[in-house]
């Protein structure tokens, strides 16, 4: 029937970000969690979901062949072949997977042929607007302006820089029309060179449950501009997954960003 809830699969859904996106989804009338898995060898493989009757399977494949959207915010190493179940079934795929190789970006570039994908290194509506902002600020700033991204998160976190560090290093690239490869400068240690002009420099910090808080400054020889986030909880990335899910059903095919699920991508 036309007004029932869409069908939402879950992988990865024992995770910290699991467990959020099946919360988040309770509040939502258009959605229903349909489907949920695990790695293979994990002890609630079998086990319900808690507070349904959806049985929690080691089959990532089947969750996206009976689902209308799925959401994936598992660790990289999947995620390609995740790609190929979505483009397999035309299943509307949410990756919120921070540390993805090139082979992983091709992979939902190519899926993108045959379903929607929304990747975004961060889901938080807050992180969307401060990068819509950074690429207008490095577009506005010249060169005498150095740039530097500050990221700290929970000591659990296996990539650095972190997914969300690098999509707002992209978005002042692209502010600045250079290319982040070209520019990055992701660690510096002992006798280093003078910074280089248009550099955009990263620092990393881990430690405690930080959950996730991101600087950008922008610093020229007689003053400094800084936009910040502070995540306060998981459950505003889940909110934010859940927003893209509920977007994506009006999409036929193509790969997007949060940028387009808020209507900033020409901000």
């Amino acid at each position: 029937m036309a007004n029932e809830p869409a069908k939402v699969g879950i992988i990865g859904c024992m995770g910290r970000m699991g467990v959020a996106n099946i919360e988040a989804l309770k509040d939502e009338s258009s959605l229903k969690l349909h489907a949920a898995s695990e790695i293979a060898g994990h002890p609630m493989i079998g086990a319900k979901v808690a507070g349904t009757d959806i049985l929690i399977t080691d089959k990532a494949e089947d969750v996206f062949a009976s689902c209308d959207v799925v959401i994936d915010f598992t660790p990289p190493g999947n995620t390609a072949t995740h790609a190929g179940f979505a483009a397999k079934y035309g299943t509307r795929y949410i990756v919120g997977t921070t540390g993805l190789d090139g082979a992983a970006h091709d992979a939902l570039d190519a899926t993108a042929d045959n379903a929607t994908i929304v990747q975004a290194g961060n889901f938080s509506l807050g992180v969307n607007v401060m990068t819509a902002f950074v690429q207008k600020m490095a577009k506005v700033l010249d060169e005498d302006w150095d740039i530097e991204i500050l990221e700290m998160h929970h000591r659990h976190k296996i990539d650095a820089p972190s997914g969300t560090a690098m999509m707002i290093g992209e978005a002042a690239a692209l502010g600045r029309g250079v290319s982040l490869d070209d520019t990055a400068v992701k660690s510096r240690d002992g006798i280093t060179r003078e910074r280089k002009q248009g550099d955009i420099g990263f620092a990393t910090l881990r430690g405690g449950s930080v959950i996730g808080e991101h600087e950008a400054i922008f610093a020229s020889p007689s003053e400094r501009l800084t936009i910040a986030h502070r995540a306060e909880n998981r459950g505003l990335f889940a909110s934010g997954a859940v927003k893209a899910a509920k977007w994506s059903l009006s999409k036929e095919r193509g790969r997007f960003a949060m940028l387009d699920v808020l209507g900033l991508k020409d901000f």
